[in-house]
């Protein structure tokens, strides 16, 4: 079934926001290859873009995840190369951890069979490839591994290996998974930007940016907090993809639904 938008972009006046120099942001949540939601997620801040301001270029930003989970992986990617060339705004793409172990599949299947077992399985299937059992032998996922690469476009692969881990504008950082509290941008490591999980949510202190992410979500709705903002919301569990919208002082919300079954759980 066909996704629909929520009623409108909210604007939460729980916290006073910080800067991005004046410019127009969008950061758009987990994808985990829920290319429906996509689509109409890309055609709401769309229309919201024209309607807030025709003067701007507008900043949208992916905070990694794109692939594994959902059902069309191949055509989030298609999607994202598309708009990485033709798209009326500055566009910029985060590496999430799932892109990290997709591309270690592709380096060394044996090492990363895991990868079956939290979402590689289902993205093998959308470039048409049979996936092997997580347990299989080496030789099983070196098949499996070479199926995807006559498949797998020049451009999907170019794209997955330019992925940045961090964009900073004005007050906000953004990134895939996270910080580590007490250490400056530049000594944050590449796991850390890509796993961390509890060491950054239970912290409140230690950032000197607002960190704007995805990786972890527990409901369907973001974390609007003062010190980070969680924009993953399980878009292939609960049928809802999020993105927010950043302006000088204050942050919208903007989320397309499905109309599939609604699950809630903690997301990876």
């Amino acid at each position: 079934m066909p996704a629909s938008p929520e009623p409108a972009a909210a604007t939460s006046p729980r916290h006073p926001y910080g800067s991005v120099d004046g410019q127009l942001v969008y950061a758009v949540g987990d994808v985990h290859g829920c290319y429906a939601l996509l689509q109409d997620l890309l055609g709401r801040i769309e229309h919201d873009a024209t309607s807030v301001t025709e003067d701007l270029r507008p900043i949208l930003i992916f905070c990694g995840d794109y692939v594994d989970r959902g059902p069309d992986s191949a055509r989030v990617l298609d999607a994202l190369c598309w708009l990485r060339r033709h798209a009326p705004y500055d566009v910029h793409f985060l590496k999430g951890n799932h892109e990290q172990v997709m591309l270690g599949y592709i380096t060394d299947p044996g090492e990363h069979r895991d990868w079956m077992r939290f979402g590689g399985a289902e993205t093998l299937r959308s470039y048409g490839v049979n996936p092997p059992a997580a347990d299989d032998d080496v030789a099983r996922h070196v098949e499996a591994r070479d199926d995807l690469l006559e498949r797998l476009p020049v451009a999907h692969l170019t794209f997955l290996n330019d992925l940045k881990l961090m964009l900073s504008i004005g007050d906000f950082v953004f990134v895939h998974a996270g910080l580590r509290a007490g250490k400056p941008l530049s000594d944050q490591s590449e796991a850390d930007l890509l796993w961390i999980r509890e060491e950054f949510l239970g912290v409140t202190e230690g950032y000197d940016r607002i960190v704007v992410h995805g990786h972890t979500w527990t409901t369907d709705q973001p974390a609007l907090l003062p010190h980070r903002i969680g924009i993953d919301t399980g878009a292939y569990a609960t049928g809802v993809l999020t993105a927010i919208r950043i302006q000088d002082g204050k942050v919208a919300t903007i989320a397309v639904r499905s109309a599939a079954t609604v699950a809630q759980g903690a997301g990876e």
